[in-house]
């Protein structure tokens, strides 16, 4: 057996155990959604979908769990994508690359591994305590926001690296300003790259219990929130009662995976917007 040979054959194991990996992963999340969607699908209902929970959550639907997601989510999105995306374009486009920009960027890779429950309690002592925010939407928002800042730095930051440089060499040689060089020639290219990772960080936030769990919401909460400073329902938290806390937790069940089935559809429908998002920016910038 010659040298092309063995490495033909290792070749074929090589991409044979990554098909056998990637069946294995997607065979487990397929068995997972199945079980899901086929015991919470009969408790869909335009009731459950827009009533409050009543009766000690045994009745009723997750309205109020609902809009406490979104508002929630906003928050998020509105501390976590500007800020991350400016700090991405500041490393990337304006720092001086060094020693001090290396050990950021690590700072920064290993905050996206902290727990989130830890995030949960550093939200408690600066936002809820130290800031008197309280127990509240603006409180866990900016919690998850923190959660998320991450993340939002770090796939923004790599979709400018993939940008050529000679997208910023041309603008530059024409005249323009270093602004007007990342404003009009890499942004565009690299949106799409940033949108995504910013969507993929909000997903996992609107998914998150512990960050809320320690900063605003509430166990029972049968309206929506007035403002910022008022308590809320979310989706995660409410699962977890449902599936852990509950008093009547086999009577409850098919609520909580109803409620499983709601929250995997909206984490997946923000997914498929951020595919949609960056397929439609990479289409429009092939056209130009």
């Amino acid at each position: 057996m010659n040298k092309s040979t063995k490495i033909e054959m290792n070749e074929v194991i090589g991409f044979g155990l990554l098909r056998l990996a990637m069946v294995i992963v997607v065979a487990i999340l397929g068995v997972i959604l199945f079980d899901i969607v086929t015991k919470g699908y009969g408790v869909i209902s335009w009731e459950f979908l827009t009533s409050a929970p009543r009766n000690r959550m045994t009745e009723g639907g997750i309205f109020p769990a609902i809009v406490g997601t979104i508002y929630v989510t906003f928050i998020t999105a509105f501390l976590a994508i500007p800020i991350g995306i400016s700090a991405a374009i500041y490393l990337s486009e304006y720092a001086k690359q060094g020693r001090l920009t290396r050990i950021i960027r690590l700072a920064i890779r290993n905050l996206s591994g902290v727990p989130s429950i830890v995030y949960g309690l550093f939200g408690v002592a600066l936002f809820v305590e130290n800031l008197n925010f309280g127990y509240s939407l603006l409180s866990a928002g900016m919690t998850l926001g923190l959660m998320t800042l991450p993340v939002v730095i770090t796939a923004s930051e790599e979709a400018l690296k993939t940008v050529p440089k000679s997208h910023r060499e041309g603008a530059l040689a024409l005249g323009a300003t270093r602004w007007q060089a990342i404003k009009g020639n890499v942004l565009p290219s690299a949106l799409p790259g940033m949108m995504t990772g910013a969507i993929l960080g909000l997903s996992r936030a609107a998914g998150e219990t512990a960050p809320i769990l320690f900063t605003g919401v509430a166990f029972f909460l049968p309206f929506l929130p007035d403002n910022v400073m008022s308590q809320f329902m979310a989706l995660p938290y409410h699962l977890y009662v449902m599936s852990t806390q509950h008093h009547s937790i086999l009577q409850v069940r098919p609520l909580a995976y109803g409620t499983a089935l709601v929250l995997i559809t909206l984490v997946l429908t923000m997914n498929l917007l951020a595919i949609i998002i960056r397929y439609r920016f990479r289409k429009r910038f092939k056209q130009v």
